[in-house]
């Protein structure tokens, strides 16, 4: 026996695309290990592009305070031409202007006319936002753009402005990208390849076990012999995998047993059914041996019907019990009293002595499954007249009512034991009659579960047990 049969089957084609590498679970930790590491060197690019341009600005503006300097040795602080573009050379400027008292002193000027567009920079007051907005445009500025750098000159009292091209800067922030994004990318690869290789042997592999197990076990849980082993690992894969290798083992077990089972349970309801049939046969001759005149016969035969009932009665609770489901209920308006009448003339026609008190209205209605409401209500009446006709209670009465969507049966039989009560829905556990079989409340629950209610035990001592049945409201 196999449940499994109709799971649909794993697709080959679908199969042979997961088994590829840029499918796997470790191509997709690696790209996006190296994605991530890229985005974070993108977010520390910002500041340090902002920082070399900083930089790079600061060190031609204080070569130019070092050129200026040497004007301070010469006569009315001026210098030849010659000098003046050696000067300019050396700090990689174009020309260099104090202004002091608002009075502005060439002190290196330009060597050559200067075209392009002039853009305004002054290193005195600049805030981080204002640094990385002309970082970024500066990578897109032309070439021909000149720089009018301000910036604290030699005295306090004095500034410097200097003149320098823009692209010997857009240059070196291009190179200065590029060898951050090499060094980026090389350390990318290097720390994804490090934790693909970790993940990989410490998650992704123990992973593919696990998938792997759970695929074939799905397949056929009950005859696949490769149980997931345990492991030692304690973190939560190692947690996941000894407690799906636990599941495995259950479940498979579970469907071995439920194989046997059923083909006992087959097995069992064909000896049954053999068997009732001969026990209604050996009745029928019971019933005969039964009107002998012999004194001996007619003193043995009642016995011997009272076994041959008993025998029969198994046999059938068994084979009921024994059905994969009861039968499907066909809910309709149910004119209660009349059912419980008939029930009680039927389930008591054994015990005339017990008293039966209907408290339903002859006009309520219930919706339920005539055939299943009869058959609960005969049980649970036969059972209560059975239990204290066995106790001798004086008096022997069975009342029963209706509130709101419940049927209440009350006896005043001695009550139930505290272990029949707690198995009372357990098969061939909760019975306190030598005779019975435990099968008859555990059929008459799931008959009422079937209509879509329930069957419930409300209350039992010595003074008498409540049963509750539970049945669906009415549209």
């Amino acid at each position: 026996m196999n449940d499994t049969a109709d799971l649909p089957l794993p697709d080959p084609d679908r199969t042979r695309a997961g088994a590829r590498w840029f499918n796997s679970l470790s191509f997709r930790l690696f790209g996006l290990t190296i994605l991530a590491i890229l985005v974070v060197e993108a977010f520390i690019f910002v500041p340090s592009a902002s920082g070399f341009r900083t930089t790079w600005l600061t060190e031609r503006v204080e070569a130019a305070r070092i050129a200026s300097l040497a004007l301070e040795a010469a006569p009315d602080r001026s210098v030849s031409e010659e000098l003046s573009a050696q000067l300019l050379m050396y700090a990689e400027v174009w020309a260099v202007t104090e202004i002091e008292d608002d009075m502005r002193f060439q002190l290196l000027p330009a060597q050559m006319p200067l075209e392009g567009g002039l853009r305004m920079l002054d290193l005195r007051e600049t805030t981080s936002m204002n640094r990385v907005a002309n970082t970024f445009g500066a990578f897109f500025a032309p070439d021909d753009r000149i720089l009018v750098v301000t910036a604290q000159g030699v005295e306090d009292d004095r500034v410097i402005e200097v003149l320098m091209p823009h692209a010997p800067m857009k240059s070196a922030l291009l190179a200065y990208a590029r060898r951050i994004a090499g060094l980026s990318l090389l350390i990318a690869l290097a720390a994804a390849t490090i934790i693909y290789v970790l993940l990989h042997l410490l998650v992704v592999r123990p992973m593919q076990r696990v998938t792997l197990s759970v695929e074939q076990f799905r397949m056929d849980p009950g005859a696949w012999s490769r149980r997931l082993p345990h492991t030692k690992r304690r973190d939560e894969i190692g947690r996941a995998q000894n407690a799906l290798a636990d599941m495995e083992s259950a479940v498979a077990e579970s469907f071995r047993q439920r194989s046997h089972l059923a083909e006992l349970g087959t097995a069992v309801a064909k000896i049954n059914h053999d068997l009732r049939n001969s026990l209604a046969s050996a009745q029928l001759v019971s019933d005969s041996l039964a009107r002998s005149e012999d004194a001996r016969v007619q003193k043995a035969a009642p016995r011997l019907e009272r076994a041959l009932t008993r025998a029969i009665k198994l046999a059938t609770e068994t084979l009921d019990y024994g059905k994969a489901t009861p039968q499907p209920a066909e809910l309709e308006g149910v004119g209660l009293r009349q059912a419980l009448d008939e029930a009680a003339d039927e389930a008591l026609a054994a015990w005339p002595s017990v008293e039966f008190i209907n408290n339903v209205h002859m006009l309520d209605h219930v919706m339920a499954d005539p055939d299943h409401l009869h058959r609960i209500a005969s049980n649970l009446i036969r059972n209560a007249a059975e239990a204290m006709s066995a106790a001798g209670s004086d008096p022997s009465r069975i009342f029963v009512s209706l509130e709101t969507n419940d049927i209440v049966f009350t006896d005043t039989g001695p009550g139930l034991p505290d272990k029949a009560a707690q198995n009372l829905f357990t098969p061939f556990a909760a019975t306190t009659r030598q005779t019975g079989t435990g099968l008859g409340l555990v059929i008459a629950r799931e008959l009422a579960r079937s209509m879509g209610g329930d069957l419930s035990l409300s209350e039992t001592g010595p003074n008498g047990s409540v049963f509750r049945l539970t049945l669906p409201p009415q549209d």
